[in-house]
């Protein structure tokens, strides 16, 4: 099989959440255990640091590994899901995999997890831990994928564990109420390790402090640190943040949502250093500089058109959108047009009512099973003062919002990483460079 078709055997052979989401869900951890000792336990060969949580994890994890990058370690991103293509998930030193590992992995050892019939995550995950063990890295930085306590990667036995923070998504595996995510959240708490909780709310705190006592962890909420003094916007956008240990640090991510992302981040360097990992200052403040250079990171607040100006994100649940829509109110424009898809499993209705009513709408679908479909979500919007046309596909609505913009008018992309991603995929079409 060529690279194609091996990842067309992937998406197809295997239960795949980004394309048919809860269905593709497999509780508990033995083939995971099972693919672990086959591959005789890669990830014991070498150190990790593990991130759940609901938002932020993406952002904190790449900028952690920029961080290690730059002080000179080899490191190792697992992430998800991917963009444009599926070797973003496994990365060293910022390089994707290569395409032909992939394919010989697949060639490999597909006699034995065939009869397994593993989920697609499963798989990758044992593919990612595998990938670091053979590139012989110093450090993997490894993303929860969903919820924590019977995610995948929760075998391994990290240095530190991070939890971002806690809001609703994937209510339907992961509990209706914040204390009942959290629990599944504080599940990757392992004993004696440190854990660090970015934001913490009355209904999630206790559970925290619960979980890390049953484990005996050490844990330390960020927020109570207090080691972000003040965070200021530069004239370009980005982020100049005042901190007890970096004066005038310099972020790179632009995203309303950011500098939440930066407390957490402050703690858990702080927190490396006193583990023994050598970071140096210049190191904090070019991995916060340089991140999407350094790891490949896209889709946060990302500015791809100017004249009008035109930015992705790919905030998704109620607690991300309400920071996108935050950012677009301080925006300065003629006219906001939004070009909106949805997946079903979402809460679609608690998004549309944020949003804003004078904007004006191109509703659409990614090119995913799980996405709503585009007459569907209109009809929903309309009942939020929502109005606009439907479009079948990501590249016509951005086509038809480029066309009826003005150089003085804001499109944003947004409402689910698969729309981001079908944008991002189809940049030479769009011309957006």
């Amino acid at each position: 099989m060529n690279y194609q078709e091996t990842l067309e055997y992937l998406y197809n052979s295997m239960p795949m959440f980004q394309q048919i989401g809860t269905k593709a869900y497999k509780e508990g951890l033995e083939n995971t255990c099972i693919l672990d000792e086959y591959f005789k336990h890669p990830h014991t060969r070498y150190k990790t640091i593990h991130v759940a949580g609901t938002n932020g994890k993406g952002t904190c994890s790449h900028t952690i590994a920029a961080v290690l990058q730059s002080a000179g370690y080899k490191v190792g991103l697992y992430t998800s899901p991917h963009l444009v293509d599926f070797s973003e998930r496994i990365r060293v030193n910022g390089k994707p995999i290569s395409q032909q590992y992939i394919i010989e992995f697949v060639e490999k050892h597909r006699f034995f997890f065939e009869p397994l019939y593993p989920s697609f995550f499963e798989l990758t995950t044992a593919l990612a831990f595998l990938y670091f063990a053979d590139k012989k890295i110093d450090v993997a930085v490894i993303e929860v994928g969903l919820g924590g306590r019977l995610d995948c990667t929760n075998i391994i036995s990290p240095d530190l564990s991070i939890i971002t923070n806690i809001s609703y998504d994937h209510t339907a595996l992961l509990g209706n109420t914040l204390s009942k995510i959290a629990a599944e959240k504080a599940g990757i708490m392992k004993p004696n390790t440190p854990v660090i909780i970015g934001e913490s709310t009355e209904d999630t705190e206790l559970v925290f402090i619960n979980q890390a006592a049953k484990v005996n962890a050490p844990i330390t909420f960020a927020e109570k640190e207090q080691l972000l003094l003040e965070a200021d916007r530069a004239a370009d956008g980005k982020w100049i943040y005042q901190t007890q240990d970096y004066p005038d640090l310099v972020g790179e991510l632009s995203g309303f949502y950011q500098p939440k992302n930066t407390i957490t981040l402050l703690v858990t360097i702080r927190e490396l250093k006193r583990l023994h990992y050598t970071i140096e200052d210049k190191n904090v403040r070019e991995g916060f500089a340089h991140v999407t250079q350094s790891t490949g990171l896209m889709g946060r607040w990302q500015k791809l058109q100017d004249s009008p100006t035109l930015v992705c994100d790919t905030g998704h649940n109620i607690a991300g959108m309400a920071y996108i829509v935050e950012q677009l109110e301080q925006q300065v424009y003629n006219e906001l047009h939004f070009v909106i898809g949805m997946v079903d499993d979402k809460d679609i209705h608690g998004i549309l009512s944020i949003l804003p009513k004078d904007a004006r709408y191109y509703f659409t679908r990614a090119s995913v099973k799980r996405a709503l479909p585009e007459d569907e979500l209109a009809e929903k919007a309309r009942s939020y003062g929502l109005k606009g046309e439907t479009y079948p596909t990501v590249v016509s609505a951005i086509e038809a919002a480029q066309k009826e913009s003005l150089p003085e008018d804001f499109i944003f992309v947004g409402g689910s990483s698969f729309i981001v991603a079908d944008l991002l995929s189809n940049r030479d079409t769009l011309n957006l460079y």
